[in-house]
């Protein structure tokens, strides 16, 4: 017999979506309330790896007003909304407002270490991996322990992630939001708008899940507001 986080994960798959582990909150530490209001005290990642959604998303999207707004979020909402009601759980999304600590939680989860673009690096995918949502539990759930992952970041000499963008919009600094918008917007802004960030695509790391340029031209729009 399955236990939870088996069943879990299988109902996830249906959608393209896995778990990307999790964690018990510690005794006095602070955390976001359950499905009832009660403090929660174990949290499951939701996302993705590569562009496994992008199938499901597109035939629920068949379904929806065109002009409907932020559809990969409403889309996730669901899905993984639909998920948490059959186990119990309450699901909650990255762009919930107040935001949620979702970066700490995903490195508490994985041992991930941000990447110069601040992308979480993952041994496997390279930054080709996303987020989406998360299930909170009000009774500890058996968890495995995450270990530090190999940062592969940390082996990247020429580091090409940092060099390829054409109005240099990541630096040691950070990331110049600003430069980046108006070249995506601008009459210069391909190959950009249709084939996505090209510091993101330079990475040599988890090419086997790069998404295609039809999801990075998606997420480009939505960045831009195109």
């Amino acid at each position: 017999m399955r236990g939870l986080i088996e069943n879990i994960a299988a109902a996830l798959a249906r959608h393209g979506l896995i778990l990307r582990g999790g964690f018990n909150f510690a005794d006095g530490e602070e955390a976001t309330p359950g499905l009832s209001g009660v403090v929660a005290k174990s949290v499951l990642l939701v996302g993705q790896a590569g562009a496994a959604p992008w199938p499901h998303f597109l035939r629920w999207r068949e379904g929806q007003p065109q002009a409907i707004a932020n559809p990969l979020d409403t889309w996730s909402r669901q899905a993984i909304g639909a998920v948490a009601e059959t186990f119990g759980a309450r699901a909650v999304s990255p762009s919930d407002r107040p935001y949620l600590p979702f970066q700490q939680w995903a490195m508490r989860a994985e041992g991930l270490r941000p990447s110069p673009l601040g992308i979480l690096m993952h041994p496997e995918y390279g930054l080709w991996h996303a987020y989406r949502g998360a299930l909170l539990f009000e009774d500890e759930i058996s968890v495995q322990s995450a270990e530090a992952a190999i940062h592969l970041c940390d082996a990247c000499v020429e580091k090409p992630c940092m060099k390829s963008c054409p109005v240099d919009s990541y630096s040691a600094e950070g990331f110049d939001y600003r430069s980046c918008l108006a070249h995506v917007r601008g009459p210069n802004g391909e190959p950009c708008r249709s084939e996505g960030c090209l510091d993101r695509n330079a990475c040599p790391y988890g090419t086997a899940y790069r998404y295609p340029a039809e999801v990075q031209a998606f997420h480009m729009a939505a960045f831009a507001g195109l």
